[in-house]
């Protein structure tokens, strides 16, 4: 009998939770989408949420209501709008491209050296404690966590600032969601106009800085027809959307932290 009790204590009440995960699996049961999973299946799986949602299960969702386009996956390019529109029975719609840019042109040759970091070589551990060893403190830190979380090795550290090859660049985000700083943005693949400089300071302490930063004179604001750049807090800012790609703002920038990327385009 010492044993038997136990022995049957425990199987009244693995019995009674067995019926309670019963009744609670048929009071809660939550039908599949079928379609949302193919389609989420369909995807690279990647989770970036450069499609602008939660990731590749919240675009399958959101496509499986009918309430997302087919051609927001960067990473899965042509090959996954194709397949998804077959799965939706749809037309293959344009894949909206988009690659990473680095707002900051301060290389060791445009900036000087504030001081001397000594602790993990992390931009986010750096900047628990300070802004970066560089002079200017919006500028890239250049530890390289940004390196780190690319999957496709298109992000490397050159003369001591992130910079992107994309070519190898899939527009996924996880190069912008690392930067602790906020320098690295994902922009549609077209030819534009883009502000290499992420400076709030004012023209002369910028200039102290860097030589490459924006002063925020607002000389490209007079010359782009478009309305696309605006200026506030000392840092010109360029709308990709209203951008031509008509290149008068970087031909007006004297200092020339206006590039024209994506020429080709």
């Amino acid at each position: 009998m010492d044993i038997l009790f136990p022995v049957i204590v425990v199987g009244i009440i693995g019995l009674i939770v067995g019926i309670v995960l019963a009744v609670a699996s048929t009071l809660f049961y939550v039908p599949v989408d079928k379609k949302a999973a193919e389609l989420e299946k369909a995807l690279p799986g990647a989770n970036c949420g450069s499609c602008g949602y939660s990731g590749c299960s919240g675009y399958a969702k959101a496509l499986s209501k009918g309430k997302a386009k087919v051609g927001l996956c960067s990473p899965g390019g042509e090959t996954v709008a194709k397949e998804l529109s077959r799965i939706l029975g749809t037309e293959a719609e344009k894949v909206i491209q988009k690659k990473a840019v680095v707002a900051c042109k301060g290389t060791a040759n445009a900036t000087s050296k504030k001081a001397e970091y000594t602790g993990i070589n992390s931009c986010a551990a750096a900047m628990q404690m300070y802004s970066g060893n560089t002079a200017c403190a919006y500028g890239c830190i250049g530890f390289g966590d940004c390196v780190r979380v690319c999957s496709n090795n298109a992000v490397s550290i050159c003369k001591g600032i992130a910079c992107v090859d994309t070519s190898l660049c899939m527009g996924c985000g996880e190069c912008e969601k690392a930067c602790p700083k906020g320098i690295i943005h994902i922009v549609p693949l077209k030819k534009q106009a883009f502000v290499k400089c992420s400076s709030r300071d004012k023209g002369a302490d910028t200039r102290k800085a860097c030589t490459a930063g924006c002063i925020g004179c607002m000389r490209c604001t007079k010359v782009c027809e478009s309305g696309a750049i605006t200026v506030k807090d000392n840092h010109a800012a360029v709308n990709s959307e209203l951008c031509t790609g008509c290149g008068k703002c970087a031909e007006e920038c004297k200092l020339n932290c206006i590039e024209m990327i994506f020429r080709e385009a």
